[in-house]
C-alpha cells in the first residue's frame, strides 16, 4: 500500500506582508467610502429640514394670511417636527406679511468617553 503525505505549503513573509497591507487598503477604502455617504445623508436631512420649514411656512401664509410667529408653531399646527438634539433652527420673522429667515444648523455630537 502507498503512504502518501500532504505537501505543506511554506508561508513566505513577504506573501503574508502583502496580503495584510491588501487587507488593510481594502477595509480603510471600505471605512472612507462609508463616511462619505454618511456626511452626504447628514447634508440631505438638514436641507430637506430647512425646505420643511419653508415649505410650511408658506402654507401658512397662504392659509391664514400671515407667515407663523415661530418654528413652535408651526411644529403644533403644521406637523413640522425637528430633531432638536440634531439640529438647532434660527427662525427670524420680521413681520406677519414677509418671509422669515430661516436657517437650520446641525448641532455638534458629544463624544462618549471610553
Amino acid at each position: 500500500m502507498l503512504h502518501m503525505e500532504p505537501v505543506k505549503k511554506k508561508h513566505s513573509l513577504p506573501g503574508m506582508l502583502l496580503s495584510s497591507l491588501i487587507t488593510l487598503a481594502v477595509l480603510a477604502a471600505f471605512f472612507f467610502l462609508t463616511r462619505g455617504l454618511f456626511d452626504r445623508t447628514e447634508d440631505e436631512e438638514l436641507r430637506i429640514l430647512e425646505d420643511a420649514i419653508r415649505r410650511a411656512s408658506v402654507q401658512c401664509y397662504a392659509i391664514e394670511g400671515r407667515y407663523p410667529p415661530s418654528v413652535e408653531y408651526l411644529e403644533e399646527h403644521y406637523g413640522i417636527v425637528v430633531d432638536t438634539d440634531r439640529y438647532a433652527v434660527f427662525y427670524d420673522g420680521f413681520a406677519s406679511n414677509l418671509m422669515p429667515d430661516i436657517t437650520v444648523i446641525p448641532l455638534e455630537k458629544e463624544e462618549s468617553s471610553l
